[in-house]
């Protein structure tokens, strides 16, 4: 009888751990090849619903990062951690905007409230400048006190006047 009740243990044992190894809940790669030749080149469904993913949190020791990279740059940021957020994201627009030369653009945030200083070379820049700032969410009110200083230019064919050096006339 004992030896019975071992070998009923034992495939019980055998059984859930059996079980455990199947479960394709908690196994990531559970049929990820199940389906991968079947309808080749054949779509029948409809464009995959985009998931909402989780978007990380800003907190208050990125926020005072943030202030102090603004510090560095003379700009204000305000106290709240929604300023200090706005902040990141314009200036990280602004940096990726291929129209705009950011770091010659102060922003400043003060609740929600966004001021656009400094100079640009060109309208088009400032325009553009104020746009991605308007289109920023969470943003209020945009200021925008972009002077526009067009670049000098700088003329590298210069005509020499006289003779050329090793040159005799």
């Amino acid at each position: 009888m004992r030896k019975n009740a071992c070998l009923l243990s034992l495939i019980v044992l055998l059984s859930m751990a059996f079980a455990a190894c199947n479960n394709t809940g908690t196994n990531t790669n559970g049929g990820a090849n199940a389906n991968s030749n079947s309808n080749m080149g054949m779509r029948t469904e409809g464009p995959p619903t985009p998931t909402a993913t989780a978007t990380p949190k800003y907190t208050e020791e990125q926020a005072r990062g943030e202030r102090e990279k603004a510090k560095a740059n003379k700009e204000t940021i305000g106290q709240s951690l929604e300023d200090a957020w706005i902040h990141t994201k314009i200036v990280t627009k602004l940096i990726g905007d291929t129209k705009t030369p950011e770091r010659k653009i102060n922003v400043d945030v003060v609740e929600a409230a966004v001021t656009l200083r400094g100079q640009v070379d060109t309208a088009e820049a400032k325009a553009e400048a104020e746009r991605v700032a308007k289109e920023t969410a969470g943003v209020k009110k945009v200021t925008n006190q972009l002077k526009v200083v067009p670049a000098k230019a700088t003329n590298t064919n210069t005509k020499t006047t006289g003779t050329p050096k090793g040159k005799t006339p």
